[in-house]
């Protein structure tokens, strides 16, 4: 029997006819192998969704971000509860006359210049769109972007808020008067935090000449901050990462050394700590056992609302949705990522290897990995005037985690990312922006070593960011609008 020519090899060997699901079962193990990549030993590896594209032009994007820097006249900012207002407006309405006193803070305007770019796309449709895109986010941002020398830093400004006339345009006035009240605020008062021995409660008034008023009533009228230890001072850098990327969703923070009477020597020993504000209108559960959350929300609840997009395609009240928008999980993610902060979706430590000193191997929360049932979610806060929007509390994180030991378990289930933000992971302006925006706080400046070591430091970040881009391309994550 003859054995035709097609059939045999270039030995002469007969060749076996393959099945033309044979190329996709390879295709489909080059899928497998790149979820492994991002898969803990104790997680079940979760399929990615099909690709998919944010739909829109470049242009239309580029507005986009230019919006997310507060750069455009009507932009409403965040941090004033109502999160309305144009930007010469910036209100808390729980306090007297709606403002925190602003006299040393320098009125802005954020008007665009006619014809003038407006932020990035950035979809990942063609192979040099990244490149394309990276040049558009560089030029929304103009000057803000430019590589920056030592000189432009000066250390002879005297000011504990420098903004040198330009503030940041990421930073709005609300951020920039309580950073001056955190700053320079004269200590009235003084409480300790239930459960939180090395954290202390303060109230603080503008002037030494001003009125002593009663605790509650200077927490009331979001007067109010937090003093924590001295080794949470990435929380100080994680405030402005979260503003140059646009998410706008933790509280300002600044790093201070004490000298007031009022408080313990150990706050006053000249070691410059983190002072948070205290958010008045943060709705916490009445459990005392469970008031750092204003909802009780398990790690099953959690993946199964991400699954629902809540407030998306289903109401954001429909169960098993707790009332906050889909978009909000996205922001989390990733700022959880970049900071590795695991305490608040991941506090049992199974996205990773911790140390055996970890809290979560001592406390013996780690072994609960192995029964997702028991995993329940902490930090998880909403104002009580905006319940549909996620805020950032305790976000300290992990400056010098291994990179080989990352925790991407932060982002499982996620599928949509907030587009601003990416485009300003893309844009390579990061370093430049964090820098100038850290500059505005001359205490943190001064004992994080100036501009060699936060050079470092943002330099860890950047290369999580970068692990963060292709995480997003392997799984097609979507690019979705900011809110």
């Amino acid at each position: 029997m003859k054995v035709k020519a097609s059939t045999l090899d270039s030995k002469g060997k007969r060749q076996t006819p393959q099945s033309p699901f044979h190329a996709r079962g390879k295709q489909g193990n080059k899928h497998l192998q790149e979820d492994r990549k991002y898969q803990n030993p104790h997680v079940p590896v979760r399929v990615s969704p099909p690709s998919r594209v944010f739909p829109g032009t470049a242009q239309s994007a580029l507005q986009n971000l230019s919006e997310s820097l507060g750069l455009l006249k009507d932009k409403c900012i965040p941090d004033a509860h109502g999160n309305a207002g144009k930007a010469e407006k910036f209100l808390i309405p729980l306090l007297a006359n709606g403002n925190l006193a602003s006299r040393n803070i320098r009125k802005r305007k954020t008007e665009s210049k006619p014809g003038q770019a407006k932020g990035p796309f950035l979809s990942g449709q063609r192979r040099d769109a990244s490149r394309v895109t990276a040049d558009a986010s560089s030029q929304a941002l103009g000057p803000w972007c430019e590589q920056v020398e030592e000189d432009a830093f000066p250390d002879d400004v005297k000011d504990t808020v420098r903004t040198a006339g330009r503030p940041p345009p990421w930073l709005s006035q609300d951020d920039l008067r309580k950073m001056e009240l955190l700053a320079d605020g004269v200590v009235a008062s003084r409480a300790r935090v239930p459960a939180h021995g090395q954290v202390l409660k303060i109230g603080l008034q503008q002037n030494a000449s001003q009125a002593p008023g009663g605790r509650d009533r200077l927490c009331q009228d979001g007067l109010c901050a937090l003093i924590k230890r001295p080794e949470d001072w990435f929380e100080i850098f994680a405030f402005h990462l979260d503003r140059v990327l646009g998410l706008n969703r933790s509280l300002p923070a600044v790093a201070r050394n004490f000298h007031s009477a009022l408080l313990p020597y150990r706050f006053t020993s000249g070691v410059a700590r983190p002072v948070i504000w205290w958010d008045p209108d943060i709705q916490h559960l009445a459990d005392d056992d469970n008031d750092q959350n204003s909802f009780p929300l398990t790690w099953l609840q959690y993946q199964a609302l991400l699954k629902k997009k809540c407030g998306n395609k289903n109401p954001a009240s429909f169960t098993p949705c707790v009332g906050v928008r889909d978009s909000e999980w996205g922001k989390l993610a990733i700022f959880d990522f970049l900071l590795q902060v695991n305490d608040r979706l991941d506090r049992y430590c199974c996205g990773f290897k911790p140390d055996p000193s970890e809290p979560c191997v001592e406390e013996l929360l780690h072994v609960k990995c192995r029964n997702p049932k028991e995993l329940a979610l902490v930090h998880i806060l909403v104002r009580k005037a905006d319940p549909s929007r996620l805020v950032f509390i305790d976000n300290a994180g992990r400056p010098y985690h291994p990179q080989g030991n990352l925790n991407f378990r932060l982002l499982e289930g996620i599928e949509e990312i907030p587009e601003g933000a990416v485009s300003i992971l893309r844009s390579g302006c990061l370093q430049s922006m964090l820098l100038r925006s850290l500059y505005t706080d001359k205490e943190f400046w001064e004992s994080q070593g100036r501009l060699k070591g936060l050079k470092q430091l943002i330099h860890t970040v950047e290369k999580r960011g970068k692990l963060l881009l292709q995480y997003i391309k392997d799984k097609n994550l979507k690019l979705g609008k900011d809110f």
